[in-house]
């Protein structure tokens, strides 16, 4: 299924499923349809709610789904609904670092971000990257929190931090926590995953290479408000059979900047939460990153955002996550 958070005719946000053919796109509130046919809502109440609420609720989802012809007052045109973040307010969100060019090539960006403030052009050209990735992250998967309390959804404006120039993309998928629970098994992790949805990491680069001198990871070059957009929708792991094979691309007003997949993960998902549960149990809802993936970012080519510039993210399967940028008045 594709679930969706839009909002409502009251102003409040509704969980939704998409249904109806490519073109002809509608979306169904579920709660409502539940309320026709004499279901229980309470799983229907948010995107949240019914992940916390188990397989059987999604089962009814898709019974709802099949059942439900698209009407007016149950189901709108794609097109003429607001979607919002599909978890507005996730438990946790964290990013991991796993794509191996982007390990190599995001650091000579950084380098030479470095080299032009002392003006000196000729090294920032110079500059090549290391031949191997450091090893700690083959060991592990490395990642950082993010800040949960600013996710947006698709068509967002993003009004770019006033301590920042340098504005960035990150071209990223998630995977959505199912279940929780501690101490996951490599072999039982992929029961933990909900779903997959796209996830646009904005990057303030000239406060996050200030920063990671700290070497405490990224703050205020990632966490501000409307830093972190997740959508459009979340597509449930049953319907993806194999989410390390997709192709992903970045258009930048309309130009392609990025076309790259998801292959070459150095951990997979499911690797990923049998290490993070390990003495530590995960929650319903929560949001794990991939990480950018190779080339996915303006960072690795040497471009930068500028106010005013639309961003779109597309993943196969996943749709698209467009959102514009505008930088703070001077």
């Amino acid at each position: 299924m594709k679930l969706v958070t839009f909002l409502g005719s009251h102003g409040r946000d509704r969980l939704g499923a998409i249904i109806g053919p490519p073109g002809d796109e509608h979306v169904l509130d579920l709660a409502t349809a539940a309320h026709r046919d004499h279901v229980p809502a309470t799983a229907f109440r948010s995107m949240l709610a019914l992940i916390e609420a188990g397989p059987r609720a999604l089962d009814q989802a898709r019974t709802l789904a099949g059942r439900h012809q698209i009407d007016e007052d149950i189901a709108r045109p794609l097109a003429r609904v607001r979607l919002r973040a599909p978890i507005p307010v996730p438990p946790q969100v964290r990013d991991f670092s796993v794509f191996p060019r982007h390990l190599l090539d995001a650091p000579v960006g950084m380098r030479r971000i470095i080299a032009r403030a002392k003006g000196d052009e000729a090294a920032a050209q110079a500059l090549q990257p290391a031949e191997e990735v450091p090893q700690v992250y083959r060991d592990r998967p490395i990642y950082y929190f993010t800040n949960r309390f600013s996710i947006v959804g698709p068509d967002t404006d993003v009004l770019w931090p006033s301590y920042s120039k340098l504005m960035d993309y990150e071209l990223e998928f998630a995977a959505v926590l199912w279940g929780g629970g501690a101490n996951i098994a490599p072999g039982e992790a992929h029961a933990h995953i909900f779903g997959y949805t796209i996830f646009n990491d904005f990057s303030a680069r000239d406060a996050q290479l200030a920063e990671m001198a700290g070497m405490l990871g990224p703050a205020k070059g990632k966490s501000f408000d409307a830093g972190n957009a997740l959508g459009p929708y979340i597509l449930t792991a049953d319907e993806m059979p194999d989410p390390y094979v997709l192709k992903a691309t970045a258009q930048v007003n309309g130009e392609t900047w990025t076309d790259s997949s998801t292959r070459g993960m150095l951990h997979s998902f499911e690797d990923i939460i049998a290490y993070v549960s390990r003495a530590e149990t995960l929650m319903p809802g929560e949001v794990f990153g991939s990480g950018t993936v190779n080339g996915g970012c303006g960072l690795e080519h040497d471009r930068f955002l500028k106010g005013g510039d639309v961003v779109e993210l597309s993943v196969e399967g996943l749709g698209t996550l467009r959102n514009r940028v505008l930088a703070s008045p001077a």
